[in-house]
C-alpha cells in the first residue's frame, strides 16, 4: 500500500493551508506546488509555508515543470479561481495526463449551467485518460446544497427547500472580504456586482445542484444581491469601514417552476453580522428545520472538504463529476488513512 500523492495548484490562502493540513495526513504525500508568483518559483514548499513537507517538494511555475521534477501527482488540488472555463483551462495539463483534480471553484459545483460545451469537452477528455474532475467546498458545496439534499433523504416527497446562511466575515480571509464589497462605496458595489465582479460565487450553482439532485426542471434562475451598510465604524486586520459604506452583501437566489419558487436561498456575508447560523428548512413530507448555530466556519471547512474529498474522486468513474455522484465523503483523520495499493 502506498499514500496518495498530491500536488497544489495556486498557493493564496486556502492552497496554502490545504497543504498545511496535508502535511499532517498520514495517508498524504506531497510532492510539489504550482504557482505563478516568481518569488516562490523552486522554493521548497514546506520552507515557504512553514510546515513539514519533504524538501524534495518544490513549487512550480506550471505543471509541466512539477511532472518533469518530481513526476505526476494522483490529484491535484485546484484554489485558483471562481470562473469554470478559466478553471478548466488551468486544470487542463494535468487532466490530459490522467491527473484527477479537485478544484475550490465555485463554477465547477454545477458547471454544465454556464459552460455546457466546454464541460462536455472536458468530460470526453477525462473518459479518455482515467481522470476525474469535481468541484468541492462549503458554500457552494455543502451548506446550501449537498446537506439539503442530505436531508431530503428520509423525506416521501418535497415540494420547496429553503436555506439561509449568515456569516460574520470578520471571521474570514482577506480575499472574501474584498469580494464581499467591504469598505466599497454602495452605488461601486452594486456596479461590481452587476458587471461579475463582486458578491458570493456559486449562488446559481447551487440552485442549480439542488434541482438536478431533486430531479426538478426549473424554469428559471434569479439572483439578486444589495450591500449591508455601515451605521457605525468596523475594523478588521484587512478594512477599515467607515458609516456609509459597505460591509458585505445580502444575496438571494431563486429557482422556479411553474410559477413558484421550489429553491429560495438567502445569504447574509458581512462585517460584524450578528447570530451567525446555517438554516436549512424543508417543506415536504416529513417537513424539516435544521439549524446549525454559529455556522459552518467557512475557510477551515473548505480546506476540510478539498482534502476529504480525495478519497471519494478517486473511487469515481473519470468524466466531470458532481459532488453528488461521488461516494460519501467523510473525514479521514491520519489514523485513519486511506492509501491506494
Amino acid at each position: 500500500m502506498r499514500r496518495i500523492k498530491i500536488a497544489q495548484f495556486g498557493l493564496g490562502p486556502i492552497g496554502k493551508e490545504s497543504l498545511r493540513l496535508a502535511a499532517e495526513r498520514a495517508d498524504l504525500e506531497v510532492i510539489g506546488a504550482v504557482e505563478i508568483d516568481p518569488v516562490l518559483a523552486g522554493r521548497a514548499v514546506g520552507e515557504a509555508l512553514g510546515c513539514p513537507l519533504p524538501a524534495a517538494a518544490r513549487i512550480h511555475p506550471s505543471f509541466a515543470g512539477l511532472a518533469a521534477h518530481a513526476g505526476l501527482p494522483d490529484v491535484l488540488l485546484h484554489t485558483a479561481g471562481s470562473d469554470a472555463s478559466r478553471s478548466y483551462a488551468q486544470a487542463l495539463p494535468a487532466l490530459e495526463a490522467g491527473v484527477s483534480v479537485a478544484s475550490t471553484c465555485e463554477e465547477l459545483i454545477f458547471p454544465r449551467l454556464l459552460a455546457s460545451e466546454r464541460t462536455a469537452e472536458i468530460d470526453a477528455l477525462c473518459r479518455r485518460t482515467g481522470a476525474r474532475l469535481v468541484g468541492t467546498g462549503v458554500n457552494p458545496g455543502f451548506v446550501m446544497d449537498v446537506l439539503p439534499l442530505c436531508l431530503t433523504g428520509v423525506c416521501r416527497e418535497v415540494s420547496a427547500v429553503y436555506v439561509e446562511r449568515v456569516v460574520d466575515a470578520r471571521t474570514r480571509r482577506q480575499p472574501l472580504q474584498a469580494k464581499i464589497g467591504s469598505g466599497q462605496d454602495p452605488a461601486e458595489f452594486r456596479t461590481r456586482f452587476a458587471s461579475g465582479r463582486a458578491g458570493h460565487a456559486g449562488f446559481r450553482q447551487s440552485v442549480a445542484l439542488l434541482a438536478h439532485g431533486l430531479g426538478w426542471r426549473l424554469d428559471e434562475i434569479r439572483e439578486t444581491c444589495e450591500p449591508v451598510i455601515a451605521e457605525s465604524r468596523v475594523v478588521t486586520p484587512h478594512f477599515d469601514v467607515a458609516p456609509g459604506r459597505t460591509l458585505g452583501l445580502h444575496q438571494r437566489c431563486v429557482g422556479l417552476a411553474g410559477g413558484e419558487t421550489r429553491i429560495r436561498l438567502d445569504l447574509q456575508m458581512y462585517l460584524g453580522a450578528s447570530l451567525p447560523h446555517d438554516a436549512v428548512v424543508i417543506q415536504g413530507r416529513p417537513g424539516l428545520n435544521v439549524h446549525l448555530q454559529g455556522g459552518v466556519a467557512g475557510d477551515d471547512a473548505t480546506v476540510a472538504a478539498l482534502l476529504n474529498v480525495i478519497p471519494s474522486l478517486l473511487a469515481a468513474a473519470p468524466g466531470v463529476r458532481l459532488l453528488t455522484e461521488l461516494p460519501l465523503t467523510v473525514c479521514r483523520s491520519a489514523g485513519d488513512a486511506c492509501l491506494l495499493p
